[in-house]
């Protein structure tokens, strides 16, 4: 049996939330810092022009898994962070809720739609599955992600941008496809993420990014609120604490999330494996198992759909295709994007998650923590700034 440990969340975390794009998303986050930069054709949609006024320099630090529902849990264990979250405000995260979609949607300042990273994993035109986190050059990256990030806006407009990450995200696909544009300065570990970044802010006027992964590590392996899980939001906090006390004059921090997490215990796990209703009329199987994109085969998507919603009652949107764009989840999609969403689109409200034991590894059906749903406790991300 998988032990699950309480992640505190209240009982607003599970109602469903649409992302806000174009008016607080992540998707708006580099536009307005760049507008406050004097990036011409940026607009200032979070309207940051107040809190960074007199600024030159802004570092981003995004921290993978720090929902703005998680912040209160980790702020037991981060001092530091809890400062500087009271009076903060929050932003959406685009969807689906999760790491390659919100990178990519950071550092173009687009919505999933339009730049086509649409999910953990998402089936290539010739069927076979693209998983974002693993991807190297095939396909290329540029193909796959033709939006400019807006590293390649700013840098074009003659600021210095610099991103600070692990130095074998260098060159994958996810990283040329949310960071391009940008030097790349590679950081093993939290002291050397903080040195980066103060030492790029210390050279000049610009941009610098920052990513941290280990909270959102333990939170899948362990569940938020694990003893591993409040060692890394301690952590956290020791890594704000170099920044904070580091900035040099005109800067400010910005801290941000990808999405947030939720605890999922044994008996919200269905899996295609085990469920012949589930896996009737299935050919192709995508996404991840709080958003599961499923390909039917033919004349069959729609008893898929009945099928699942059978089995999943109130418990999760079973959606066709085109239902999913109408909604607006992804903002406006590219029609060249659009077969990368799958058929059938199954999204989990309340903590299940739909496994796909045989299409994906069954390390992924041993998690504790799950997010890339639209419930407020993985879509909500904080958005803290400090000068």
């Amino acid at each position: 049996m998988i032990e699950v440990p309480a992640d505190h969340l209240p009982a607003d975390a599970l109602t469903p939330v649409l992302p806000e794009y174009g008016s607080g998303s992540l998707a708006d986050l580099l536009p307005s810092v760049c507008a406050v930069l004097g990036v011409p054709g940026a607009v200032d949609v979070l309207g940051l022009a107040g809190p960074l006024d007199g600024v030159d320099r802004v570092a981003v630090l995004l921290v993978d898994g720090l929902g703005a529902y998680q912040v209160p849990v980790a702020s037991a264990y981060a001092p530091i962070l809890k400062d500087l979250a009271a009076g903060s405000r929050s932003l959406t995260a685009g969807f689906p809720s999760t790491t390659p979609v919100s990178l990519v949607t950071v550092g173009t300042g687009a919505v999933p739609g339009a730049h086509g990273v649409l999910g953990f994993t998402t089936r290539r035109p010739d069927g076979r599955v693209l998983n974002h986190i693993r991807w190297t050059d095939d396909p290329d990256p540029r193909a796959w992600q033709p939006v400019a990030t807006r590293f390649e806006l700013a840098a074009a407009a003659g600021l210095a941008v610099t991103v600070v990450n692990k130095p074998e995200y260098a060159g994958s696909g996810l990283s040329v496809s949310a960071t391009r544009g940008a030097e790349y300065v590679g950081a093993a570990d939290p002291a050397s993420l903080a040195a980066g970044m103060l030492a790029a802010l210390g050279a000049g006027p610009g941009i610098v990014y920052g990513y941290h992964p280990d909270l959102d590590h333990y939170g899948h392996a362990d569940g938020v609120d694990s003893p591993r899980w409040r060692s890394a939001a301690a952590d956290v906090d020791a890594l704000l604490d170099r920044l904070l006390h580091g900035l040099p004059a005109r800067s400010a921090l910005l801290v941000i999330a990808d999405h947030g997490q939720l605890n999922v215990p044994a008996p919200g796990r269905y899996d295609l494996a085990d469920n012949s209703d589930l896996s009737a009329g299935i050919v192709g199987v995508a996404g991840e198992p709080r958003v599961r994109y499923l390909y039917t085969a033919p004349g069959a998507r729609a008893d898929v759909i009945a099928a699942w919603q059978g089995v999943f009652g109130s418990s999760a949107w079973v959606l066709a295709r085109e239902e999913a764009i109408g909604r607006g989840l992804f903002g406006e999609v590219a029609p060249e994007h659009a077969d990368r969403i799958g058929e059938v689109v199954v999204i989990c409200l309340e903590r299940v998650v739909a496994l796909a034991t045989g299409w994906e590894p069954p390390t992924v059906g041993k998690l504790i923590a799950y997010h890339g749903s639209v419930t407020a406790a993985e879509m909500m991300v904080p958005l803290l700034i400090s000068r």
